[in-house]
């Protein structure tokens, strides 16, 4: 759903995506709208999540603002099809990132510097690296964040170009991200939020989309995963929510939602062991050959409860190195100096 939804699709609450042309909110762009970035936004309880709107002058123009600069000469060009069809160990290609470089939209600034990753079907992927070497950043570009652009390189989602989507068409397509500091929304219950963003990617996959009563069997069972008792569905979104129940509820639109791949950013922030364990053991039982988890953080007891196949160190806007869980016990040990070392 989403920046997250980060999800509608499927990136959820948790980006998917910024706002589109039309001035309808929906839950498939609803949390990367500018609005969401810094505050909460009021909206009046309604009977339906569709009849929410907001003025026009607060979306952040859609396409205009996902800027895409012209990409340099020589930057990696990448057949798409071909590119999906590739495999490794009869798991087919789902993300490939090339010469990735990015810049914040308003001051010009360089964050992103040629990131490179790949990432198959079934891959548990961490990235770490000190604040400010561009891991959320990365993120954020690969959901269609509206404060950066694009400047140049590839990056292939499913064969499709990924850089050339609207960030709702993203969540559709099945990615999702988890916010840092997931946002509250007065007015608007889970169950409305979850059941409006679950039909608009089941009309996206052509499939049959659930009525409220319908809906609700299929979420009940979702609430176990995620240690979430029924009464957190009728409670407006984050609102009044504790740190781990703002986390436990993220990783809850992921469950309802689904997503070929899961981009939790820091996920592991402001939890104790307890909310953690919990987290953790949700986002293990999501886990399928087909669908793949990139993770974003600084310390090892993340990796401890999800055990990543790759982790890459990420610095000055680039992955300069790649190992398997060895390197983060490595890190816990030496440090990122030890990495620069090395």
């Amino acid at each position: 759903m989403w920046t997250g939804a980060a999800a509608a699709a499927a990136t959820t609450t948790s980006m998917m995506a910024h706002c589109s042309t039309s001035s309808s909110l929906n839950p498939s762009n609803l949390f990367s709208h500018p609005t969401f970035r810094t505050k909460t936004l009021s909206i009046p309880r309604l009977c339906s999540l569709s009849s929410i709107r907001i003025p026009q002058s607060h979306c952040a123009t859609n396409r205009s603002s996902l800027r895409r600069l012209p990409v340099v000469a020589g930057a990696v060009a990448v057949d798409s099809q071909a590119s999906y069809t590739d495999e490794k160990e009869g798991k087919k290609l789902l993300l490939e990132v090339k010469d990735l470089t990015a810049v914040i939209t308003e001051s010009q600034q360089k964050i992103l510097n040629g990131v490179n990753l790949t990432v198959y079907e079934g891959e548990v992927h961490a990235i770490m690296g000190k604040n400010g070497s561009g891991k959320s950043t990365f993120s954020k570009v690969l959901v269609g964040h509206p404060d950066y652009e694009v400047t140049g390189g590839t990056a292939i989602f499913k064969g499709q170009d990924l850089l050339e989507m609207d960030p709702e068409e993203r969540s559709l397509s099945g990615i999702f991200m988890s916010f840092q500091s997931p946002v509250a929304i007065p007015g608007v219950s889970n169950a409305d939020f979850l059941n409006m963003a679950y039909n608009a990617r089941q009309r996206k996959l052509g499939l049959p989309e659930l009525g409220p009563i319908e809906f609700f069997s299929h979420v009940y069972s979702k609430l176990d995963q995620v240690n979430m008792k029924m009464d957190f569905l009728n409670r407006n979104v984050n609102e009044g929510f504790s740190g781990g129940e703002r986390k436990r509820n993220e990783i809850l639109q992921l469950a309802v939602l689904g997503a070929d791949l899961a981009i939790l950013d820091e996920i592991d922030s402001g939890l104790d062991v307890d909310a953690l364990q919990d987290v953790a053991r949700a986002v293990n039982g999501l886990l399928t050959p087909n669908n793949s988890v990139l993770m974003i953080t600084h310390y090892q007891r993340l990796l401890d409860f999800i055990k990543p196949a790759y982790i890459h160190i990420m610095e000055n806007g680039r992955i300069v190195k790649t190992g398997d869980i060895s390197l983060a016990s490595f890190l816990e040990k030496e440090g990122y100096k030890g990495i620069t070392a090395a």
